[in-house]
């Protein structure tokens, strides 16, 4: 009876493997020249749309500028992505609160009245390594 209480113990220790964490490779898309920096959150519904622990940043790079965030525990994330053009840390925005720098968000969740809903971004996190394309847009002034 001791033995197979030990044996069931060792076969359950085997196959409850820890969940690994995910290098998560952010591909920014239509980055429109190499002013600034590139800058991105992957925020769980807790944090969206607020200051996100888990970031990236880098210098922008005109058409497609990579970002990859380390060590994402699995689950369910929404990501933002911006082109800090002067490198002041925030998305700047017009005298009605349209951004003034290019946004984008995973999934492509829209712009409308206001910020996408988490539910809109929201992706599930799993694995050892994820690429998500995100384009980001400007306001319809921007050539």
């Amino acid at each position: 009876m001791i033995r197979f209480a030990i044996a069931s113990i060792a076969a359950a220790c085997l196959l409850a493997t820890p969940a690994r964490a995910t290098d998560i490779q952010i591909r920014v898309l239509n980055v429109a020249d190499a002013s600034g920096s590139i800058r991105v959150e992957v925020c769980p519904e807790a944090e969206w749309l607020k200051d996100c622990v888990l970031s990236g940043k880098t210098p922008a790079r005109p058409g497609i500028t990579v970002i990859t965030v380390p060590g994402v525990p699995p689950g369910a994330y929404g990501i933002t992505a911006y082109h800090d053009s002067n490198d002041n840390g925030k998305v700047d925005q017009n005298f009605i609160g349209l951004p003034t720098e290019g946004v984008g968000f995973s999934r492509d969740a829209a712009i409308r009245l206001g910020p996408p809903r988490f539910s809109d971004a929201v992706l599930q996190v799993a694995g050892p390594r994820v690429v998500v394309d995100i384009t980001l847009h400007f306001e319809r002034t921007h050539p």
